[in-house]
């Protein structure tokens, strides 16, 4: 089956061992998706185990009363996710496109972007999240097994306890928003995204890039906003040829959840975010503004698309009338 080219193929060359192989793009990316996975979690782990043993906690302790050393060690935990998530998400997904291209800041998307366009990205996010959170509601209503129910639960109470501490802001942003941020959107949307788009062209691949997101979080209740999350973050990348735009609407939506369940979580709070239900009233005015923004976006995008090819078809030009006549002396170079 040939392989579709990708968007902006002139932005980068093919050249990497990855490419030598027969491999389909799609399963090479679902690999890669399963070894960072695999690799978050054992050096998460690794790491916890280290930094909780290193302060006196033993295996007795830990196994006996899990729950509360980790609400104790609540800031090693927020570390040990952090460097779980650069070792085992960001550096692999750095790697698997060098090893497709040599041009690997072009493969994932790594450059900047129009002030504006991260301007409209923001506004787009908070007309989004009505529609994300009265999904989020109607997906946590379906009638779900007990177990993940459990199993869910428990990754509420530890996120809770951690919101729950005396950490500044800064660190908690950090921790929780900043660094999936960074290392979430260069696997996802910079290089499963490109993998996708190789293998079953751009709509399929913001799809499969949104849906693959809102799985990877093992919350199945709350797959379908999160998905909606990642398709759109997944259309930013695309529209923009950046993942910088994603990158900044992470960072929000998680730092404003982040404030959120602060808040929500202070004694006396009775706000509970994850069955607050958005009235249509709200939800619907949002997604009208939402449709508009994505409108305005997508009219920028495209424009500062023709500039930019402009820019490098005149700068290609510029190159070609500056070479020297073959036919003439040339100066050898010091």
């Amino acid at each position: 089956m040939p392989v579709p080219e990708p968007s902006y193929v002139s932005d980068f060359e093919l050249d990497g061992r990855f490419e030598r192989s027969t491999g389909h793009p799609l399963v090479i990316g679902f690999l890669g998706l399963l070894v960072a996975f695999i690799l978050f979690q054992g050096i998460s782990l690794v790491v916890t185990l280290a930094i909780l043993l290193s302060a006196g906690v033993t295996l007795t302790d830990l196994l006996g009363n899990m729950e509360q050393v980790l609400s104790d060690h609540a800031a090693s935990i927020l570390v040990a996710n952090t460097i779980g998530q650069f070792f085992g998400l960001l550096l692999p997904a750095l790697l698997f496109s060098r090893l497709h291209s040599s041009n690997w800041k072009s493969y994932l998307r790594l450059r900047g972007v129009d002030g504006k366009i991260l301007a409209l990205s923001i506004v787009a996010l908070f007309a989004l999240i009505p529609l994300v959170q009265w999904f989020g509601v109607l997906s946590d209503g379906l009638p779900w097994p007990e177990s993940i129910r459990n199993f869910e639960k428990s990754q509420m109470d530890l996120i809770e306890n951690i919101l729950t501490k005396d950490f500044s802001l800064l660190f908690t942003i950090s921790m929780l928003a900043l660094t999936p941020a960074i290392c979430e959107e260069v696997l996802f949307r910079g290089y499963f995204q490109r993998q996708a788009e190789r293998s079953h062209g751009i709509v399929w691949g913001i799809i499969l890039s949104g849906v693959v997101f809102g799985l990877y979080h093992m919350r199945l209740t709350q797959a379908i906003p999160l998905s909606m999350l990642g398709v759109f973050m997944a259309y930013l990348t695309w529209r923009t040829n950046s993942i910088l735009p994603a990158m900044l609407v992470h960072l929000a939506n998680n730092s404003f959840a982040a404030i959120l369940g602060k808040f929500a979580t202070k004694e006396g709070a009775t706000i509970d975010l994850e069955t607050f239900e958005m009235p249509l009233f709200v939800v619907i005015p949002a997604t009208i503004v939402l449709i508009g923004v994505l409108m305005a976006l997508h009219r920028l995008s495209t424009v500062s698309e023709q500039v930019e090819r402009t820019s490098r078809g005149a700068n290609g030009e510029q190159s070609a009338s500056t070479q020297s006549d073959p036919d003439e002396p040339t100066t050898s170079a010091l």
